[in-house]
């Protein structure tokens, strides 16, 4: 019985997902960019591999609520959207770069949310610094011709940001299998390429 136990119990660390590798201090000059665009999970995925992107951070902004728990922000009524913190190297990656390629991985022509994921937590928005808001009102302004729809996603001023929980982070990434059946349920890619065609970003 001994061994069974030890055996099933190696089974279970071999197919449980790593944690997190601790964050590495940002490269000097490194900048951040604060996006709220549905599900975090699907956010982060969108923006962890772009080339000048040193991390890319699930959590929440815009609430009134400190420290919030995902329990509380999907319960309601802490004011937060699920969010996400890039910090990229301006010297390798543009602030505009990756506003407009945030647009294209949302609709935002919807005002509760993005495709299955509804409701006030999942609100899109562009959460931008003074220095940073003039430069994402002219990509929003410059992605509303490309699309040809009247956006309602707004670019809000800089909020707190607070990273969820270490089980939310990298998710895609440690739990495929997971997040592709999140992915397909919720039809996501189509609904991103019925919005953007093929300059949708999945």
């Amino acid at each position: 019985m001994t061994r069974l136990i030890i055996a099933v119990l190696a089974l279970i660390a071999a197919c449980s997902p790593a944690p997190p590798a601790p964050a590495e201090p940002p490269p000097p000059g490194s900048q951040t960019a604060t996006f709220a665009g549905g599900c975090f999970w699907s956010s982060e995925k969108a923006f962890e591999h772009v080339r000048g992107v040193s991390s890319v951070v699930s959590g929440f902004a815009g609430g009134h609520v400190a420290n919030p728990t995902y329990a509380q922000v999907v319960r309601g009524g802490t004011g937060h959207r699920e969010a996400i913190q890039v910090t990229f190297d301006p010297r390798v990656v543009s602030y505009r770069a990756l506003v407009d390629r945030f647009w294209r991985t949302i609709d935002p022509t919807d005002p509760d949310g993005v495709f299955c994921d509804q409701g006030p937590s999942y609100r899109t928005a562009v959460f931008a610094t003074a220095e940073q808001r003039p430069v994402a009102e002219a990509s929003r302004a410059a992605a509303q011709r490309a699309l040809g729809r009247e956006f309602v996603t707004p670019v809000l001023a800089s909020a707190r940001f607070w990273p969820a929980g270490p089980e939310h982070q990298d998710y895609a990434e440690r739990n495929p299998a997971r997040y592709e059946a999140y992915r397909i349920g919720c039809r996501r890619t189509p609904a991103l390429q019925r919005v953007w065609g093929d300059a949708a970003v999945n």
